[in-house]
């Protein structure tokens, strides 16, 4: 891991993770993206074998690539913020799904962009994420940590793959603060949790994506987290979400009654002139 940039930082709250294979157009190009000045924020190069090391073994080889591209700006918020997450070129992992990641590895209260100059699938910005994330606060994550991340993440990407990615990420925010909330380390109560979660969105898993998710699970109950702070942070996503949601739906709407009020409008035209 290398360090660029000047010695002069700007906001000690914010820093950028580069991919260390970025061409020096792309990095400017993300550098804009990000809206800061090489010589102003603090600057962390990110290896592909950074990568590679929290994603070989769950990810496809395809998926974590040769090369370091991916980025990351992370910005320190204040405390009850919650997560926000925005995405550019990336295809694969949803803003929910890196979100829902990194409430795992213990991110809290904070700002984030992941992007690449072009598309990438983006599982391996997470390692950079959370990089600049112990870096802005101070706080160190163990690899386990990370690594479950990680594995959150991809298993959440492949069942979205089969139930679509806005449900996959939903059941699993919610599988995690169900499981949480009652503490549980019971494997046969955390699939009862599952199966319970699922049937109540109307989502049909196989027994292969039960296992699946009982194990994640599992894990992720095994690294006896700070329960009250990980139910505060997907606790603040859901409402996040659910006004996301609701501000979708009046769009949708306002876009339909402008829509029939000039389909109206031309009718009306037509009718007079006929």
């Amino acid at each position: 891991m290398i360090f660029l940039g000047g010695q002069v930082w700007g906001q000690g709250n914010q820093v950028v993770t580069l991919g260390a294979d970025l061409k020096s157009e792309e990095r400017t190009q993300l550098l804009d993206l990000f809206q800061v000045e090489e010589t102003s924020v603090k600057i962390i190069e990110i290896t592909n074998a950074e990568e590679r090391k929290y994603l070989e073994g769950i990810a496809t080889d395809r998926q974590i690539g040769t090369r370091a591209i991916s980025s990351a700006y992370v910005e320190n918020l204040g405390e009850g913020e919650g997560i926000h997450v925005e995405t550019y070129n990336i295809t694969w992992v949803t803003e929910e799904m890196y979100a829902n990641a990194m409430v795992t590895a213990g991110v809290t209260d904070a700002r984030v962009i992941a992007a690449a100059p072009f598309d990438v699938s983006g599982t391996a910005a997470l390692t950079g994420i959370i990089k600049a994330f112990e870096e802005v606060t101070g706080q160190e994550i163990s690899d386990e940590q990370k690594r479950i991340a990680n594995e959150e993440m991809v298993t959440t990407g492949q069942l979205g793959d089969k139930i679509g990615r806005e449900e996959a990420s939903r059941l699993v925010r919610e599988v995690k603060e169900e499981v949480v909330r009652r503490g549980t380390q019971d494997p046969e109560e955390i699939k009862r949790i599952i199966i319970e979660i699922a049937g109540n969105l109307n989502i049909n898993l196989t027994d292969e994506q039960i296992a699946q998710m009982t194990g994640l699970m599992d894990r992720i109950a095994d690294l006896n987290l700070n329960t009250e702070e990980i139910q505060k942070q997907l606790v603040k996503m859901g409402e996040q979400l659910g006004r996301i949601a609701r501000n979708t739906e009046e769009v949708t709407s306002l876009l339909q009654r402008i829509i029939e009020m000039i389909r109206s409008f031309f009718q009306s035209i037509l009718g007079f002139l006929g």
